[in-house]
């Protein structure tokens, strides 16, 4: 089974997004603020990272930073799932190494699926 972080503040999104991912049979494992995120990743391995940008402690962009720097979790993919649109957040996302840049606002659950199947394969 196949073992996604969640970093993303907002609790309703964490308990929508969590519920929907275990029932297509993945194990979703959360963090509520960049810092707990740092530390899951590291010490959890997940296959991927979903990681909202806005968050409390250490912001989005840091966070990936430091996980692609680390050559123990460098090569976890990571997917940007946050309601920041801009093309400078999307150009500094690619940049700092996520996998891709989805928009929530922009998404359905399905869609999300889609693309964590897609990263995973």
């Amino acid at each position: 089974m196949k073992r996604i972080l969640f970093i993303e503040d907002e609790k309703a999104i964490q308990k929508t997004m969590g519920e929907f991912l275990k029932k297509k049979g993945y194990n979703v494992i959360s963090a509520f603020d960049g810092e707990t995120g740092l530390k899951m990743v590291k010490v959890k391995k997940p296959d991927l990272v979903l990681l909202d940008l806005v968050l409390p402690k250490l912001h989005g962009f840091d966070l990936l930073e430091k996980i692609k720097a680390d050559p123990e979790t460098e090569k976890i993919p990571v997917i940007i799932l946050t309601n920041l649109e801009g093309t400078e957040e999307v150009t500094k996302a690619l940049e700092l190494g996520a996998t891709t840049y989805l928009v929530k606002s922009s998404y359905r659950l399905q869609d999300v699926l889609s693309k964590i199947k897609q990263v995973l394969k």
